[in-house]
């Protein structure tokens, strides 16, 4: 008997793996994310979903951080390290490198999301540095002469 099960091991790999690769997912979660933690019949969740939901991809918010949507009850499968219990029902996590940078809690409307929202992806983006040619368009307070 043990000889057949060790048969179907060799041939069929792939439920290892696909259960190797679940439990890695997370830890390899390191690019800047916006997790939204939810639960089934919040109205909040709902109002946010109709509000802001259908554009929020299209959006250079999305593109620096995507949304991955979390049942309030798997918070301990995010793969990120947060900084306290997520509680309420909509919460948006920013993370950055497997750890939470900040959070929004709740969901009042749209106008104070994206607010929120920018100010966390100021934080995560570094500022440009200098260039030569910022210089150029002031003019030099010592004249020149021959």
């Amino acid at each position: 008997m043990y000889h057949m099960i060790e048969k179907m091991r060799l041939k069929f790999p792939l439920p290892r793996l696909s259960v190797l690769a679940a439990l890695l997912w997370p830890m390899t979660s390191h690019a800047a994310e916006l997790l939204m933690f939810e639960r089934d019949g919040c109205i909040w969740c709902q109002r946010w979903d109709q509000a802001v939901g259908p554009t929020y991809d299209k959006t250079g918010e999305a593109e620096r951080l995507p949304l991955r949507r979390l049942n309030i009850d798997k918070q301990n499968s995010s793969g990120v390290k947060l900084a306290s219990t997520v509680v309420y029902t909509p919460t948006f996590v920013v993370a950055d490198n497997g750890r939470e940078i900040g959070r929004i809690t709740g969901y009042i409307n749209d106008d104070a999301f994206w607010g929120l929202l920018g100010t966390f992806v100021a934080k995560l983006e570094p500022s440009p540095p200098p260039s030569a040619h910022s210089y150029a368009k002031y003019p030099s307070p010592i004249p020149m002469t021959n």
